[in-house]
């Protein structure tokens, strides 16, 4: 398990950045795109498909555009997220505000689940994923990413550098999503990564930015209240080392899964198996900070 994390601030922050999130998600939309290249994998068509921390419901659109006949499903802990889907999609696309970790869904219902950068915000993804076999049918895909512990690493050295508190939420490693996949009795899982870099004109604008999609820091035992002047500078200064040819690097490590659900009656893993891996060119992308 990551460090617990406070589901109130998680639900909070994505809800005050709906508005905001589709405008600055770049890098999510980049990886979102890449996640629905691998439905490729998928042959058939899907009856119910199920797209766990939908957003603003771009991905569950697409799918719905994909498989005309299928129901879709978006599913978000926060219901400003939810209000972000275009009316035109209302029909094709049903809307379920309700926590990942509790899906108001029948056993064994789904054909699809997608999740595209949405589990890094549950800290027991064990449990998650028994859940996510809960409402799969035997032999249903399941396609996912999330952050790594790569992840913001520049900004969380900088602000060790100002106090010991924890200011960036720490993410689980590719060697324990794919446990938990095998632990949940999941079949062939496939994992892989890779680097993506932002970059930045100062610190405070990669901070501005986190903050109008969402991604601020949930961990519980987070400093409550207002940071002070001097910790902020403290942080701001030391994110300068990092600083190449006039810009300051932010880096996220994102793994992608992808694995079928077992049949019916198959027992959960009690751990080991392997898993199917292939590296991935670690990619360099960059922008600079937004005005």
């Amino acid at each position: 398990m990551t460090p617990p994390l406070d589901t109130f601030q998680v639900r909070r922050a994505f809800g005050r950045a709906a508005a905001s999130y589709g405008a600055h998600a770049v890098l999510q939309h980049e990886v979102e795109r890449r996640l629905l290249e691998r439905l490729d994998y998928l042959e058939g068509a899907p009856q119910l498909v199920l797209d766990v921390g939908c957003g603003p419901g771009v991905a569950a659109a697409t799918m719905r555009q994909r498989w005309k006949s299928a129901r879709v499903i978006a599913l978000d802990l926060a219901l400003p997220m939810l209000r972000q889907i275009k009316p035109g999609w209302l029909r094709s696309v049903l809307r379920v505000n309700a926590d990942a970790r509790a899906l108001p869904l029948a056993d064994a219902s789904v054909d699809v689940l997608f999740s595209n950068l949405c589990i890094q915000w549950i800290d027991d993804v064990p449990a998650l994923f028994s859940e996510f076999r809960r409402v799969l049918r035997p032999g249903a895909y399941v396609a996912l990413s999330t952050f790594g512990p790569d992840t913001l690493y520049e900004l969380r050295a900088a602000w060790a550098q100002a106090d010991r508190a924890p200011h960036v939420s720490q993410f689980a490693d590719i060697g324990r999503i794919g446990d938990a996949l095998l632990h949940a009795g999941f079949r062939d899982p496939v994992l892989d990564a890779e680097h993506f870099t932002l970059t930045y004109a100062d610190a405070p604008r990669l901070m501005r930015e986190l903050k109008a999609i969402g991604a601020t820091n949930a961990d519980a035992k987070r400093l409550r209240g207002l940071t002070g002047g001097g910790r902020w500078r403290r942080a701001v200064e030391a994110y300068e080392t990092f600083r190449v040819d006039g810009k300051l690097p932010a880096t996220y490590e994102v793994i992608y899964a992808h694995a079928w659900a077992p049949d019916a009656g198959q027992p959960r893993r009690a751990g080991g198996g392997e898993i199917a891996t292939f590296s991935v060119d670690r990619l360099r992308g960059s922008r600079a900070g937004k005005r």
